[in-house]
Parts: structure tokens; C-alpha cells; sequence
């Protein structure tokens, strides 16, 4: 059956080609959304991007005939702008008069049409709720979603016949996986053997061999004085300091450890191996109240609270060991061998020979993940990480996310690999904490 589709701003915010997604149903765009559309275009964040973007695919379809009578789509069905004069119900202030025009437009709609089923769309779950209590069938925009709780977890265990554990200890091992078990590339299995499950071994799917490989010998010994205090951090180190895998996405709540053992990595490649020219750690800036402007000083005085928490995991590896300390830091820092940056100022730069680290991944859209991944260059490593259940972007969420979708979009490639970290290591409260609040 053929349905017209009532498009919120927020679904052309966060996705611009949501026009022409629709397959062969048709996209109805209410007046009221292109005005709110157009008070973005002017910013210089990625809302300001899609908002052009979106922009610019209108005024294209334009070419084709009258928005207001409907113009055809590529993929089938047509396109309409459409402005209602149905009374509004009651309102509260700007933003709901402007939810209540878009709402009066899909009820029309829905009257006027009776036999196309009318489906509003919008990614606000008020909306969705207030759609649903005018008699409005309401969904969520889903185009890129992949649930939590299915998310791939990198890791997982086989019971094996105790001569396959055996096999991983000798030096040089390479262990071909018992008939009718499959890994997918850089998967980490723990191989428990059936007669003691306690006998057991850890290993990576090489995808190079088609075969299991022991763990990485450094990560046993630790990394600038950090060793892993579980299985999960010790495949996640296996995965850092893996030259051959240059995109590693790592999810954990917090306290997990994921950016404590990524920069612990970033360091050691790049000051202790050279391996890479430069550790970049950045993270996208997302203030949880007012914006950055009410702060004192000047920009990079104002981006320092959201930078903090990288400098203090910094600073805490420099007071460990006797090599290290404050001088070798602020060298470091200096010479331009350790940069910390806002996401900000990565747009538009190729980045050759560096581990680059994104903190808080789970903030940036899957278009800005893709355009991070798109300027490595040469010799690049990249490192995202993140805990989708802690998101202060209003137009992504635990599903839709940058991270949880490249963590799905890049299983089975060689070159990159995933891990889920479960177990807090920061304290005994902090783990409660994160359990039970």
C-alpha cells in the first residue's frame, strides 16, 4: 500500500538524503520545516551542512516541476511541500507552536487523503507521543540504527578439545578453528577446554592466516605502566597496538578504560616505537548547558573544560614510571609529537603517520565519523571510542550513533576490528555507581 510520509526538521537534520529513502511511497515536507531548516544554514556545525545540504537537494528537485504540486523522485514515488491552515490546539511557547504547524500539516494530510496511510516521522519522542495522542501513527527516522543491545561485541568464547588450548601456547602458533565455528576478521575468542574449563587460552582471528593467534606479547607486560586488568582490556591492547589494524572502535561505560588504554597505546607507538609520527586525541565538543561563549578568555581558553579529561588521563600516564614525568609531558606537548584538539579543527586536514584517538565518539553523527575516517592518510591509525548510553547530542541516540554504526558497518573488515568493554576497573564506586544510578 502506498503511504505518504510526513517529514520532521530534525529527520532532514540529521540526514539530508532522507528524502529520497522513502523507496516508491511519497514525501510530503511541510512549509513549516524548510523555515526551520533554513535558521540553521548559516552555522558552521554539521547541522549547518546537513541544513544546506538539504537545501540544496529541494532546490534541485525544483527542476523537475512544482513542490507544491510534487515532483517525481528518483527511486519512485513523488516529493510535495505542503502548507496546512487547519486550527492548532494549544501551545506553549515557540518551539511547540512551530511541533503544532508540522503536526496540523500531517493531520491534514492524513484527512485529505484518506486512502494513503499517513506515517509521521520525526526523531523527537515527545513529538512522536503527541503525534500519537491527535490519532497520528508516528515513527522514529531509521534509516542507520543498530540497537545496543545487539551491538557485535568483538569477543566470544568456545569450549574446544583441550589439545586445541595447548596449540596456542607454543611460539609461532597458528590454530585453525574447530570445523563449523566461523570468526569474523579480528575476533578474539577464549578457547575453554570442555574437560576443564578453567585450562584456557586467548586468541585472535588473523584474517591474513584464515587462523587463531596468540595475543600480542607487549600486552602481557603493559604498556607505559598500564597492564590489563582483564580479559576484555587485553584484547583491547592486542587490537591498539596492532599496526595492521588501522580502525579500532571501542564501546565501554564509563570507568571501562577505553581511553586510558588508548592513549597508553597512542604513546607507546608513537614515542617508545615511532611508529607513527604524532598522537592526535580530540573529542567532539558538546556542553552539557550553556554553550562555550559564556565562558571567560579566548577560544582555546573556552574549549579547555571539555578537553580536561584528556589531559588529566594524560597526565596520570606521565606519573607513572621513572622515565616519564612532567618535563618529558610538556616536551612532548611542545614539540607538537602529542596534539589535543576539539573535532572542530580536523575538517578539511589529511592526517598521514598519526594514531589518531576520537573520545566520545558516541556525540558524532555516522556522516561525521565518515568524514574523520576519510582524512587519515598514509600510515594513519584511528581510534574511536565511546559509551552510547552516555549521548548529548540531540539528534543521535544510543542506535543511530557515529560509533555503534561503524562499529557494525566495518564487521568483517580486515582492517578494522571492535571491542565492548563491561567490566569497570576505575574504583568500587564507580562501578556501582555506573551498575546502579
Amino acid at each position: 500500500m502506498e503511504k505518504n510520509f510526513i517529514l520532521d526538521t530534525n529527520v532532514l537534520l540529521h540526514d539530508p538524503r532522507s528524502l529520497f529513502t522513502f523507496e516508491d511511497n511519497n514525501v510530503v515536507i511541510p512549509i513549516y520545516v524548510i523555515e526551520e531548516v533554513d535558521k540553521f544554514k548559516r552555522d558552521l556545525s554539521e547541522l549547518g551542512r546537513n541544513a544546506r545540504l538539504a537545501a540544496r537537494y529541494l532546490d534541485a528537485l525544483r527542476a523537475e516541476g512544482s513542490l507544491a504540486e510534487g515532483v517525481p523522485l528518483p527511486g519512485g514515488g513523488n516529493l510535495r511541500v505542503v502548507v496546512s491552515h487547519r486550527p492548532l490546539p494549544p501551545s506553549i511557547g515557540d518551539a511547540q507552536l512551530m511541533d503544532n504547524r508540522i503536526l496540523s500539516v500531517a493531520l491534514d494530510i492524513k484527512e485529505r487523503e484518506p486512502d494513503l496511510k499517513a506515517v509521521f516521522i520525526t526523531k523527537d519522542t515527545s513529538l512522536r507521543i503527541r503525534a500519537d495522542a491527535v490519532g497520528l501513527e508516528a515513527q522514529d527516522y531509521d534509516a542507520q540504527r543498530v540497537e545496543i543491545s545487539e551491538l557485535y561485541t568483538g569477543h566470544r568464547e568456545l569450549l574446544v578439545p583441550r589439545e586445541l588450548v595447548d596449540q596456542m601456547y607454543k611460539p609461532g602458533a597458528e590454530v585453525a578453528l574447530p570445523e563449523g565455528e566461523a570468526l569474523a576478521p579480528n575476533e578474539f575468542v577464549l578457547l575453554k577446554d570442555e574437560t576443564n574449563p578453567s585450562h584456557t587460552a586467548m586468541g585472535r582471528m588473523n584474517p591474513a592466516k584464515g587462523r587463531l593467534v596468540p595475543l600480542l606479547r607487549v600486552v602481557k607486560d603493559g604498556v607505559w605502566g598500564i597492564r590489563p586488568r582483564n580479559m576484555e582490556q587485553s584484547y583491547t591492547f592486542d587490537l591498539l597496538l596492532n599496526d595492521e589494524i588501522k580502525l579500532v572502535t571501542i564501546v565501554g561505560k564509563a570507568g571501562t578504560g577505553k581511553t586510558l588504554l588508548a592513549i597508553a597505546a597512542g604513546l607507546h607507538k608513537t614515542t617508545e616505537e615511532s611508529a607513527y609520527q604524532k598522537l592526535l586525541v580530540s573529542r567532539p565538543i558538546f556542553p552539557l548547558g550553556r554553550d562555550i561563549g559564556y565562558l571567560p578568555g579566548d577560544v582555546e581558553q573556552k574549549l579547555n573544560p571539555w578537553m580536561q579529561p584528556i589531559f588529566d588521563n594524560l597526565e596520570f600516564l606521565f606519573s607513572t614510571g621513572s622515565r616519564k614525568g612532567p618535563r618529558a609531558y610538556a616536551e612532548l606537548l611542545e614539540s607538537g609529537q602529542i596534539q589535543v584538539e576539539p573535532l572542530t579543527y580536523i575538517r578539511g586536514r589529511s592526517l598521514p603517520q598519526q594514531f589518531i584517538i576520537v573520545d566520545e565518539a558516541q556525540n558524532l553523527t555516522p556522516h561525521e565519523v565518515k568524514t574523520i575516517i576519510t582524512r587519515s592518510g598514509d600510515g594513519t591509525k584511528i581510534v574511536l571510542t565511546g559509551d552510547p548510553g552516555q549521548i548529548d547530542n540531540p539528534y543521535v541516540d544510543s542506535a543511530s550513533n557515529g560509533l555503534s554504526i561503524a562499529a557494525e558497518r566495518f564487521r568483517g573488515e580486515k582492517l578494522a576490528a571492535h571491542i565492548v568493554l563491561a567490566k569497570g576497573e576505575r574504583s568500587e564506586l564507580a562501578e556501582l555507581a555506573a551498575n546502579a544510578l
